[in-house]
């Protein structure tokens, strides 16, 4: 293999002739051969995005002169443009406060300007990773800020795939509207609802996990970009901070502003840990819907089978044509993924010291990855679960027309006393609660009818205007 040779502060290296990292990324491979992960593509494009701002912004104020402004902007591209991502070679695992990582981002972007000035890879007398992709920078500031930007690029991607989601569940709420069911609490039988209404809800659950951690997101948008090292903003150039953001802000199309308190912002990773909270709590509703989906479905003979998952795939290696809700199953793994991870990014959270938290490469990448995979599994379990669900009517029916709870609806004309002794009579006997309550009561024909009917029961919270 040739190589070329590279120095740092730690002495002389052998670098790979081809690679476009350099000597400090190398040290950090040998020192984290941890998981074999690699860091998420948005944290590389957000790193891209701060180098090409912050090249930019040096340009315009006069500190970096044109010919190394423009490689490195050139080299940015190539970088968001999907390209060079085989030379981010740094383990997610790795040295405290994401410096490993940066540098090789400096590395990267330093060895491809320096092959577009028709230089020689490793040449850094003609541009440095430090002097040139880095003036201004330090870990301290970008690594907080490339974890912003990349969840808000994350959450981008998956917003669009919740609402559909959501909608989905709506969709099936309108379907399924008129049919009426037995409601279930404590598992055990309870006024009648309509599965429409079920479906529903469970749309609104996602809407208003979607909705909050929007506004979570939002919060990221104010960045430490401009603090330096520690939040000093020592050897800014004047200006630098609000330029730079404008150049983010256009790069990105993200409404950008620069930290009230830059110091804060290094120190603190509580707005990251607010995004990872709401994912926390969308992956508990998640698994929740997907728990409710499996009970609904259980059967086909024995259990509830109020509804069908659509089939997947066989059940099972030894029981003949036995089919099992694999997509649910699935998403309850996710859900308890994205739960744990939530516990990493607390703990990395409470972690910081002082003037810096250096557990964020943890944190960013275990909140990315808990998008990603809900990403990438929410469209097939939409497309290949919930919108192929089939209902089924007349069991779901006969389940509410015998419910004992039906005689929720006699309290306000029998009270709760006669009630319940109609339930427990309808219990004892084998018989409905309208049978019984023919027999216990001076109620007419009409007025049981009108009273226990469940579509009437159903639809009591909208038709009094509540």
């Amino acid at each position: 293999m040739q190589t070329r040779s590279e120095k740092d502060s730690l002495g002389t290296r052998e670098v790979p002739a081809d690679a476009y990292y350099g000597i400090q990324t190398l040290r950090a491979t040998e020192n984290f051969p941890v998981s074999g992960l690699r860091e998420h593509p948005h944290l590389i494009a957000a790193f891209a995005y701060i180098k090409k701002a912050a090249a930019l912004t040096h340009l315009e104020i006069g500190v970096l002169d044109e010919e190394r402004a423009d490689a490195i902007v050139q080299a940015a591209d190539d970088v968001l443009a999907g390209e060079l991502h085989d030379q981010f070679v740094v383990d997610v695992f790795q040295a405290g406060a994401g410096v490993s990582f940066h540098m090789n981002v400096n590395e990267v972007l330093a060895n491809r300007a320096l092959e577009i000035l028709g230089a020689e890879r490793g040449d850094y007398s003609r541009l440095h990773p430090n002097d040139h992709v880095n003036m201004s920078q330090s870990t301290n500031d970008t690594f907080p800020t490339a974890m912003h930007l990349a969840a808000m690029l994350q959450w981008r991607d998956l917003r669009p795939v919740l609402t559909d989601l959501a909608a989905a569940f709506h969709a099936k709420g309108d379907e399924f509207g008129d049919i009426v069911k037995s409601g279930r609490t404590h598992l055990q039988d309870a006024v009648p609802v309509t599965m429409g209404q079920e479906f529903d809800a469970w749309g609104a659950a996602i809407d208003r996990s979607v909705a909050l951690i929007t506004t979570t997101v939002e919060e990221l948008g104010e960045l430490p970009i401009g603090g330096n090292a520690a939040g000093t903003g020592i050897n800014l150039p004047p200006g630098y901070r609000p330029k730079i953001i404008r150049y983010m802000s256009e790069l990105t199309g993200f409404q950008l502003s620069k930290a009230t308190d830059p110091r804060e912002q290094i120190q603190s990773r509580q707005a990251i840990a607010a995004v990872s909270g709401g994912m926390r709590n969308l992956a508990l509703e998640l698994t929740r819907i997907a728990n409710d989906l499996r009970l609904l479905d259980s059967g086909p003979l024995t259990g509830l089978a109020e509804i069908s998952l659509p089939a997947r795939q066989p059940g099972s290696s030894i029981m003949p044509g036995k089919v099992n809700p694999v997509m649910p199953e699935c998403l309850n793994q996710i859900a308890f993924h994205v739960i744990g991870a939530d516990t990493a990014v607390a703990l990395g959270a409470q972690a910081g010291q002082l003037e810096l938290n250096v557990m964020m490469p943890i944190m960013i990448w275990e909140l990315l990855f808990s998008m990603e995979i809900l990403k990438n599994f929410l469209p097939v379990f939409r497309t290949g679960c919930i919108e192929g669900i089939v209902a089924h009517r007349e069991r779901a029916e006969s389940f509410a027309h015998k419910s004992p709870s039906l005689a929720t609806a006699l309290n306000p004309v029998l009270g709760y006393s006669a009630a319940a002794e109609i339930v427990k009579e309808a219990l004892a006997t084998n018989r409905t609660i309208m049978e019984v309550a023919r027999e216990r009561s001076d109620l007419s024909e009409e007025q049981l009818n009108e009273i226990l009917s469940p579509e009437n029961l159903t639809g009591q919270l909208e038709r009094e205007g509540n």
